[in-house]
């Protein structure tokens, strides 16, 4: 696990819509896992400045979104689905065809759950998988307690989720009290994973699931034992970590190495 503290929110975005870039640069037809909230809206927005300005093509990018809440339509303007047009499908030559978000509408939730699960193996796994992390310390929907080998499922939200979320609806009991998410395991089959957290309110959370126990109570904390996790950090988030000054000379060291390591994917 790589962490990676930035003095901005506008510089922790603008770092992971390069590691993006350099993914899809890398590899053209990748399977992006994306996320929603306002944590990956400065990603999404330095995207589309890369492709419209330098660019970044999507043409062959196939994207799995993380969940959605459960019975709202795709054009409700709290769905998950209409997050992702306004901010990122609607401005980029993605082909809609490969673009997958839970249908929060399903009549079968479990057979679509599967299903989801079959499409995210025949489009050959996720390459690049972009989390953000709740308050109580959730990736997904995975509330505390989530078994660490979940699967996509439907899932009932904590009360805290309900009340971190309620920003976003005119009343809290507008509030969707069920989602449809990929598991704790699902997600640990991405090859690579990007943590994005930003403000003073993650920084406990974030120092717990980065530095404490691996615990399904925390199920950012299982992100410990994946091979390829970059956290991605503004300087309020990563406040609380005790090894805060060590993970900072750590990435001002490997600068140097960048060259190289570009030179190898070229």
């Amino acid at each position: 696990m790589e962490i990676i503290i930035t003095k901005s929110y506008e510089e922790m975005s603008q770092l992971a819509a390069q590691m993006i870039s350099r993914q899809l640069l890398k590899k053209p037809s990748s399977v992006l896992g994306l996320a929603t909230g306002s944590t990956p809206v400065g990603t999404y927005k330095q995207l589309v400045r890369l492709h419209k300005e330098e660019g970044l093509d999507f043409s062959k990018v196939t994207t799995f979104n993380l969940d959605e809440y459960l019975d709202l339509a795709p054009s409700h303007d709290q769905s998950y689905r209409y997050f992702m047009d306004q901010n990122l499908f609607n401005h980029i030559n993605v082909d809609a065809r490969r673009v997958h978000v839970p249908y929060g509408h399903a009549e079968n939730v479990e057979q679509f759950c599967e299903w989801y699960e079959a499409e995210m193996r025949r489009a050959g796994g996720i390459d690049l998988q972009i989390l953000g992390i709740g308050g109580d310390g959730h990736i997904a929907f995975n509330e505390p307690g989530s078994s660490l080998g979940s699967r996509t499922r439907l899932k009932t939200l904590t009360k805290q989720t309900i009340e971190d979320n309620a920003r976003f609806f005119k009343h809290e009991d507008e509030v969707p009290r069920f989602a449809i998410t990929m598991g704790v395991g699902t997600i640990m089959e991405a090859k690579e994973i990007i943590l994005l957290a930003n403000g003073a309110k993650k920084a406990d959370i974030i120092a717990e699931a980065i530095e404490g126990p691996i615990t399904a109570q925390v199920s950012a904390s299982v992100l410990q034992m994946h091979p390829h996790v970059t956290v991605l950090l503004d300087a309020e988030a990563g406040s609380k970590l005790k090894r805060a000054d060590y993970y900072r000379w750590v990435f001002e060291e490997k600068k140097r190495l960048i060259p190289r390591m570009i030179g190898k994917m070229t």
